[in-house]
């Protein structure tokens, strides 16, 4: 998808704008920290430890692709960007807590490796190949390819967030138990779909958003 040119564009003047803060993460886990993530057998509901975590991911996601989005339409360049993106990564990348949720914060942390590097690697350009052909290449790899695979699923994420179409249909069928790499599949699928939601961001950023 090309790119919105940008020489009659001047970057927003975000001083005061945080894509995300440390307290807003802090909130989160605070909050996570209070929820009950054990099944009720006689519920049909889904607990609210998970409800609660669906929302946190939701959030992040959304929260990351706000830059993405004016990196698409010119508004932010590839360093400005960057910057943006770096400084959301080292609040949701940051220590694990020491707390009862330590595991559940670990495993956001690992589905969100490829959230960070799929961006990157559309900021720099570097994302090539066909989605069907890299989702074959990234599941035949082996299980201590972990470092290949999370290349291969960003490379997928970022042409998927520059208009690509992926991945419910390569998810389909028993994944009771997903490898890492369709782990990291499913995050790019969410990628898209809170992609679409922010389809009005750009032009409404600076007011209050």
């Amino acid at each position: 998808m090309a790119r919105k040119k940008s020489k009659d564009k001047v970057e927003p003047q975000s001083v005061l704008y945080y894509f995300y803060t440390q307290e807003r993460w802090d909130n989160w886990l605070k909050t996570l920290e209070e929820m009950s993530f054990d099944e009720d057998p006689d519920s049909e509901e889904m607990p609210e430890g998970l409800q609660s975590l669906n929302n946190f991911t939701e959030d992040i996601n959304v929260s990351v692709l706000k830059i993405v989005k004016l990196f698409l339409n010119g508004s932010y360049s590839p360093p400005t960007a960057l910057v943006k993106l770096n400084e959301v990564e080292a609040i949701i990348m940051g220590p694990i807590p020491d707390s009862d949720i330590a595991d559940i914060i670990a495993g956001v942390q690992m589905r969100f490796l490829v959230l960070f590097a799929a961006c990157k690697k559309l900021f720099d350009g570097s994302a090539a190949g066909e989605i069907k052909d890299l989702v074959k290449e990234g599941r035949s790899l082996g299980e201590d390819k972990a470092e290949e695979e999370l290349g291969i699923a960003a490379t997928i994420g970022a042409l998927v967030l520059d208009g690509g179409s992926c991945c419910g249909k390569y998810l389909r069928g028993d994944f009771d138990e997903p490898s890492l790499f369709d782990e990291w599949l499913i995050e790019v699928d969410e990628m898209g779909n809170a992609m679409k939601t922010l389809k009005n961001f750009e032009e409404q950023f600076g007011e209050g958003i």
